[in-house]
């Protein structure tokens, strides 16, 4: 299928441009958080572009960036996938069930609250007065890769012709708090994956949205097709609930998946998922080495979290916009604040400095907590 349009947000702004003296230029984008109080926490910073807009809004101006510069009409048939926060009313439905119609808990497990996230691909649907399903994907940070790969999947299937793929994150107070306390956040303010130095990650905000569309329908619309997705695989290791397989067995399946659907395993870069904590750099790295071979030791492979932080929801298709760009540019984006090479992540990580390539075929990897994987192969057009 063909992806024909484009919105995206993150610290650095919104836009292509935005990205590109960015995340391209190896600027990070981290500085101290204002929108709520960081003294409880051990690291305050974050790639934040200023105070928090509602969710509902940020994901609509990526998505109608998306769809203008596709030139989808209003009241076009297409598919909504968003990729959102889940929340909790599963359980709090669970334990309060008992509560009486009048009580707090009875107003936190009932009806709206129990479609919040549903809600968001609802809604985005309505602004954009598109037709069509609406789903949510509640993966945390594959859940905008995986509305994207659910994308693919309808239109390879013949059941959609058309899909707006979107996914947004704004740090907040409760997701800080929990990489905090899991010691995962970076003690020095630089995210350096791959670093024996490394010492965890920071949280960015970020929305992308993208309109994925069959090859005929583009071609019956005459729409200009920026580049081709030819390939997507999801996969879970059940290895843990929070850390990867050791051996990267869910990048490897996930990955797999996606380059024999691509036809092949020649892939010229990786947005890799690369979060800078101990566990992550290292598993990916042996998954990548299982995944080409030979041909690992060269190929670029970069994580611009470096650059962004961890945009959790929204990692999946800010990152594909980014490696789309890539491709289009023909510039490898660096891992920014890279220093000394651990002796276990032994991959050309395009450090510090963006390159000149030819790129045709790109890899764009996504993992979250219980052992979730991602991948999409994207193509030049």
């Amino acid at each position: 299928m063909l992806l024909t349009g484009f919105g995206v947000r993150t610290a650095f702004g919104t836009g292509a441009d935005a990205l590109r003296e960015g995340v391209f230029d190896g600027r990070p984008a981290f500085a101290p958080i204002t929108r709520f109080d960081i003294g409880p926490y051990r690291t305050g910073l974050a790639a934040t572009y200023g105070p928090a807009a509602p969710l509902r809004d940020v994901l609509a101006e990526v998505a109608a960036a998306a769809v203008g510069m596709a030139g989808l009409p209003t009241g076009a048939r297409a598919a909504v996938l968003v990729g959102t926060a889940g929340d909790f009313t599963g359980l709090t439905r669970f334990w309060r069930a008992r509560d009486s119609p009048g009580s707090p808990g009875a107003a936190v497990s009932g009806g709206a609250a129990e479609t919040v996230p549903a809600w968001q691909a609802e809604a985005l649907a309505d602004t954009l007065g598109v037709r069509g399903p609406r789903l949510a994907f509640t993966g945390a940070c594959v859940a905008s890769a995986a509305a994207i790969a659910h994308g693919c999947q309808l239109i390879a299937s013949g059941r959609a012709e058309t899909a707006i793929c979107a996914g947004a994150y704004l740090v907040e107070e409760e997701n800080l708090a929990k990489f905090d306390s899991g010691f995962a956040l970076s003690r020095d303010g630089m995210v350096r994956p791959f670093c024996a130095d490394r010492s965890g990650l920071l949280l960015g905000d970020g929305a992308a949205a993208i309109v994925l569309e069959s090859v005929d329908g583009a071609r019956r619309r005459g729409a200009r097709a920026l580049a081709a997705l030819t390939g997507w695989g999801a996969a879970g290791d059940a290895h843990h609930i929070a850390r990867p397989h050791p051996e990267g067995a869910g990048l490897v399946a996930a990955a797999g998946r996606a380059l024999r659907r691509a036809g092949g395993p020649r892939i010229d870069y990786v947005n890799a998922h690369g979060t800078a904590t101990r566990h992550n750099d290292p598993a990916e790295t042996r998954g990548l080495r299982t995944l080409f071979g030979a041909d690992a030791a060269r190929t670029p492979v970069s994580s611009t979290k470096s650059t962004t932080g961890h945009l959790l929801e929204a990692a999946g298709a800010v990152e594909l916009v980014i490696t789309l760009l890539a491709l289009r540019d023909g510039v490898l984006p660096p891992t920014a604040g890279f220093t000394e090479p651990d002796p276990h992540c032994d991959l050309d990580y395009v450090p510090n400095r963006p390159h000149k390539a030819d790129l045709r075929r790109a890899l764009t990897v996504n993992a979250a907590f219980g052992g979730a994987n991602t991948a999409l192969v994207l193509e030049r057009a």
